[in-house]
């Protein structure tokens, strides 16, 4: 999220010149105070965020290029969040995780999160349902996900673990981690990998 903010106050201070001429370095305390400025209606919660954690800042300061040092420490701190479901089962029920898959809801900032779960944007990103016709590219497409992988256990278990927290299996991913920032309950996340693991899901058709 940072470094969108970064580009888009880059290009707020540099003005017209900036598509012609290299972007003037920025001041990492004014930046940090245009930033904070253009997040200030946020719940205290979510104004937290806008400070970096350790990872954000290894990853912003090394372009998404962190050494094998950093990369490792990365794995094994993040890895470290993820949060198993109890029972250990993790697959859900693929019709629940259709509709948290294509669900937008709570990535707005004046979404009302006390009313109704967040859901996880997934089509943002990534194709899906091969039916679905509306969807980025920013991440694969994950069409016959669970079929690739012959449905394996090993495999199911690797999807949660993407799905809560991205940076644990690697580091710098542009995916957001949906777990640890408890922005998907457990419950969701079992159902979101359902959707993409389960043989009668309509991503394996």
């Amino acid at each position: 999220m940072k470094k969108a903010l970064i580009a888009a106050a880059m290009f707020v201070f540099a003005g017209p010149a900036y598509a012609q001429t290299a972007a003037t370095p920025i001041d990492p305390a004014v930046l940090d105070a245009a930033v904070k400025a253009a997040w200030k209606e946020l719940t205290p919660e979510m104004q937290k965020r806008v400070e970096q954690d350790e990872t954000q800042k290894i990853c912003s300061e090394t372009r998404n290029n962190p050494s094998k040092a950093q990369f490792d420490a990365i794995v094994a701190r993040e890895k470290a969040t993820i949060q198993y479901p109890p029972d250990g089962k993790m697959l859900g029920d693929w019709e629940k995780g259709k509709k948290s898959a294509g669900d937008g809801f709570g990535w707005r900032m004046r979404d009302d999160m006390e009313k109704r779960q967040a859901g996880g944007n997934c089509y943002a990103c990534h194709q899906m349902e091969p039916k679905e016709i509306t969807y980025g590219t920013l991440g694969p497409s994950l069409v016959g996900y669970g079929k690739l992988r012959d449905f394996k256990e090993e495999a199911v278990k690797a999807a949660y673990e993407k799905i809560y927290n991205a940076h644990a299996v690697f580091p710098c991913s542009n995916m957001p981690r949906l777990g640890t920032n408890k922005f998907l309950s457990i419950d969701q996340i079992k159902d979101v990998t359902a959707f993409l693991m389960s043989p009668d899901s309509p991503v394996n058709k």
